[in-house]
């Protein structure tokens, strides 16, 4: 039952973003992006982005503060190939780990994506230059790769307090970078929004695909035990 709940929900999340997409590039569009780009639910992106300004203190900090999941993609991936090293098979290392990859994977695909098909351009340049901006993908990779950091802790960790210092970190960090660009003013909010709904239904996909595979070696062990007995 929980595991067809992730399936429900992370389907229902890709399908909002799809409909967020299309809806960007329909409702209230309006020629007020830098060099006079058109940008959809122009009245509320403007006001948000008068409210807030522009920060590129905090746009550098959390730029930086990217690399921070790249290096936990990194860890996983070192863990997949020790695993592939000291069982000297693909098909033995562990399947949570598989998809994990495949599932970063996934995010990359996405995020090049929307680089090479731009929905809509920052609210400013970029050291001169004209950046997709829609989703923004800082937060993309932030709230895809932390959400998997908790997950496979809580899986791989008996330790309750390593536990918990990851969850108080992840849910602090992803908070952190996903205010942090919505408030330095180098996104329109509808690009967090896109960001929020993609990586939280890739996420919830994660899980789902974890499950249904392990639910099927538990199925097909409990048939071999049948068998024998």
């Amino acid at each position: 039952m929980k595991n067809k709940k992730m399936l429900f929900t992370g389907t229902a999340l890709l399908i909002a973003f799809t409909v967020w997409t299309i809806l960007i590039q329909f409702i209230d569009v309006q020629a007020v992006g830098v060099n006079g780009t058109k940008i959809g639910f122009a009245a509320i992106n403007t006001w948000f982005h008068k409210l807030t300004g522009v920060h590129l203190t905090v746009y550098t900090v959390t730029d930086w503060l990217g690399l921070v999941p790249i290096c936990i993609c990194g860890f996983f991936g070192v863990v997949g190939l020790r695993q592939l090293v000291k069982r000297k098979s693909l098909f033995k290392v562990d399947a949570d780990i598989i998809l994990l990859g495949i599932y970063y994977v996934v995010v990359i695909f996405a995020y090049l994506i929307f680089e090479m098909i731009p929905i809509n351009y920052r609210p400013i340049l970029i050291d001169g230059f004209m950046e997709a901006s829609y989703p923004s993908s800082t937060t993309l990779l932030v709230l895809s790769v932390m959400p998997s950091l908790k997950y496979q802790m809580a899986r791989r960790s008996e330790n309750v307090a390593l536990r918990n210092t990851v969850n108080v970190f992840a849910i602090a960090f992803s908070a952190f970078m996903m205010i942090g660009r919505l408030l330095s003013g180098v996104h329109w909010c509808t690009d967090i929004i896109g960001s929020v709904l993609l990586s939280t239904g890739l996420f919830k996909l994660y899980q789902f695909s974890v499950g249904f595979v392990e639910q099927r070696k538990s199925e097909q062990s409990l048939e071999v035990s049948n068998g024998v007995s």
